[in-house]
């Protein structure tokens, strides 16, 4: 009987570690860019800061909802969609976006929030009518 109670503790335990160690190699799945690509750690950045609301297809982010009618309060900025320069986003990340109200200032610090700034810059709008980003 002992046993059989062990077992049955033991099974929704390890379902718990497998589906960490599972959430914690997601981060990298599906980004776009190679390893080795210079702009691949800063996809990275984004796809673990920025991509709980923000929708970045090269950073594998499905954050920002494309349906207004199941979009919510924390639903960022469509980036595929969207272009951004260097300034703006540095902006954004230091002041929790332009409104202020959801995102949180210094998300990402010092040469962190460059990288993603620039990377942000050269990828975002690439669903856009002339289909090349902001940078």
């Amino acid at each position: 009987m002992a046993r059989l109670l062990e077992t049955r503790r033991a099974a929704p335990v390890a379902a718990v570690l497998a589906a960490a160690v599972l959430a914690a190699g997601c981060g990298q799945e599906g980004i776009e860019l190679a390893e080795s690509d210079p702009g691949y750690e800063a996809a990275v950045l984004f796809n673990e800061n920025c991509g709980m609301c923000h929708t970045l297809d090269v950073a594998a982010s499905e954050g920002s909802s494309t349906d207004a009618n199941d979009a919510e309060r924390v639903d960022g900025p469509n980036f595929n969609q969207r272009r951004e320069d260097v300034q703006a986003v540095l902006y954004a990340i230091r002041n929790g976006g332009f409104s202020g109200a959801i995102m949180p200032e210094n998300i990402l610090t010092g040469g962190d929030a460059q990288r993603v700034a620039e990377f942000l810059a050269r990828y975002a709008g690439q669903d856009t009518p002339s289909g090349s980003g902001g940078g």
